[in-house]
């Protein structure tokens, strides 16, 4: 009997499981939908698929000069358009492992499961740390 209890999922998994299936299709209609407002133009680009290509052997330096890219979370300033409007679904699928650890978190503890709250704790630090950009290689 105990191991059949132990073997089913908390409902906190299931939960997650269907944070993670819902966020993760709707990051990927988001992206279908922006990728079409972007090829169509009906928002302007930010920078031209001129400027794209005679950057594209020149490092991200580079890029970031010659189309004055942001860096960092400056995008988000840059929604408005056609280039950077997919970086919302992006950013959707992103965030949606921070989320599904905090689901789990509850779970974890309320079993007294001090390894997996610990790794569950550590892995929401380490992604918020590196979404953040303070270290200077994240926040997109």
């Amino acid at each position: 009997m105990s191991d059949h209890k132990a073997s089913r999922p908390m409902p906190e998994q299931i939960t997650y499981a269907n944070i993670l299936f819902l966020g993760a299709w709707t990051g990927i209609a988001l992206l279908v939908v922006t990728y079409f407002i972007y090829l169509t133009g009906i928002l302007e680009p930010h920078s031209t698929i001129r400027a794209v290509i005679d950057s594209w052997t020149h490092g991200v330096h580079h890029y970031q000069q010659a189309t004055d890219a942001p860096s960092g979370w400056g995008w988000a300033a840059l929604l408005n358009t056609g280039d950077y409007l997919n970086f919302i679904g992006l950013a959707l699928m992103a965030l949606l492992t921070i989320v599904c650890y905090l689901v789990l978190l509850p779970g974890f503890i309320r079993q007294r499961d001090w390894t997996y709250t610990i790794i569950c704790v550590l892995e929401v630090l380490v992604l918020c740390l590196a979404a953040s950009g303070l270290l200077g290689s994240g926040g997109h």
